[in-house]
């Protein structure tokens, strides 16, 4: 396996959080709000650990980062550098990883579902309504 190569570039990606950002933060105090409760970092079964988990309503939420999970719509992902091979592959087996994640917690009996980094931020309310919509009415 090639080794990384340290670059200034990088540099900031170094150590980063993976749990506790700022989008998921924005989405879990806007979802508390709303009255929903919600237990942090469990795992439904090996390789699904979703961010949040609303038990009552088997609802199983992801916060991806768009950089890391590849999000479409950014241009940003390298595409030049020493590490550009590593980065695509990393990316991939990220996305890959979602899939099986997501499979996983549907054969579990739950309801899976990703919410963007750049949808929390350009609006914490509509992504707190698309976690909401998935809900059950309670009876």
């Amino acid at each position: 396996m090639e080794a990384w190569a340290s670059t200034e570039k990088g540099r900031h990606l170094r150590g980063r959080s993976s749990k506790n950002t700022a989008p998921e933060l924005a989405l879990r105090r806007e979802l508390h709000r709303r009255g929903l409760r919600f237990r942090l970092h469990v795992t439904l079964e090996r390789g699904c650990n979703p961010d949040l988990v609303l038990p009552r309503h088997r609802l199983a939420v992801w916060v991806d980062g768009c950089f890391w999970h590849g999000h479409s719509s950014h241009t940003w992902t390298p595409r030049t550098g020493p590490n550009v091979d590593l980065w695509r592959a990393k990316i991939e087996a990220n996305r890959e990883r979602d899939v099986r994640a997501l499979a996983l917690a549907s054969e579990s009996g739950w309801t899976g579902i990703r919410v963007w980094e750049c949808e929390i931020k350009a609006d914490v309310s509509a992504a707190a309504d698309l976690v909401s919509s998935r809900t059950a009415p309670l009876t």
